[in-house]
């Protein structure tokens, strides 16, 4: 039996039947706008490609990921969710999911064990808020054999990951993600779109995973360091924000920039990612 998840009467009898209700804890919002799915889908699988999604909630986004591609395996924390999820995807066999947290599954070895026959592995997710930025940047981090992560995270949160460099708008996140991927936002998703509906409005974006590194650097570490420290206190300069954070002191820093020809007074938003791995270089 196919479920219409996109209808809040029937989402509310799934729900009711298993007895569910939602966890703030987990920022459970369940996505009932019938078009946004099936363009996430679209932008991040074909059917050659197989999907790991993250988080499929009652599987509204996974259904349609199943119409289109290969293969589809979904890693859920919520363990409530499985008789729900055992009938909306009940006419799709080339999906399944695993019952546990992303951030502690070995997903290369996923990759390598269930993704055999496909010519490409994407990852797609509608993303609870209050974990956005750690579960991008783990995934970013793993350098996992994967062309792309689609995800659908807060509008305020895809502004900052997908602002241009160097500018206003730009965080640590920002530069740390823009190191492995190319980030692009793809489309808005207003708060009305889900049940329950959230506060704030969403937006779908993608990286692009890149094959060579926009920036060489000899030692990645120092070098997310050094972001973090400069947007740590980012109304200061960075001479002032990085040596308050105890990543190099005032006068390794100063000694570095000019070295590099960087103003002292330059802040943390004024720099390229080129410039902050030449300054680690330099460090």
């Amino acid at each position: 039996m196919k479920y219409d998840l996109s209808n809040k009467r029937c989402v509310e009898k799934l729900l009711h039947d298993a007895g569910f209700t939602f966890k703030k804890s987990l920022g459970q919002n369940f996505l009932t706008d019938p078009s946004v799915c099936p363009e996430m889908a679209f932008a991040a699988a074909d059917a050659d490609t197989g999907v790991i999604e993250i988080g499929p909630g009652i599987g509204v986004l996974t259904v349609e990921l199943a119409e289109i591609a290969k293969k589809v395996i979904a890693v859920e924390l919520d363990e409530r969710l499985r008789p729900i999820l055992a009938k909306t995807l009940e006419d799709y066999p080339n999906a399944s999911v695993i019952f546990s947290d992303v951030l502690k599954l070995d997903l290369n070895k996923l990759i390598e064990d269930e993704f055999k026959d496909c010519k490409r592995v994407t990852i797609c997710a509608n993303l609870p808020y209050y974990i956005t930025s750690p579960i991008i940047m783990s995934l970013l981090e793993s350098k996992l054999p994967v062309e792309s992560i689609t995800v659908m995270v807060q509008k305020e949160a895809a502004e900052r990951l997908c602002a241009k460099i160097p500018s206003r708008d730009v965080g640590a996140v920002t530069l740390a993600a823009a190191f492995y991927a190319e980030g692009e936002m793809l489309f808005g998703v207003p708060r009305d779109s889900f049940t329950p509906a959230p506060n704030v409005d969403s937006a779908v974006i993608q990286f692009k995973i890149r094959r060579s590194a926009v920036a060489e650097v000899r030692d990645e570490k120092l070098l997310f360091r050094l972001i973090r420290g400069a947007f740590e206190h980012r109304r200061k300069i960075l001479v002032n924000s990085v040596s308050a954070s105890g990543v190099v002191s005032k006068e390794k820093l100063t000694s570095a920039l000019t070295e590099l020809d960087i103003p002292l007074t330059v802040r943390a938003e004024q720099l390229s990612l080129e410039q902050f791995a030449a300054l680690a270089d330099k460090l």
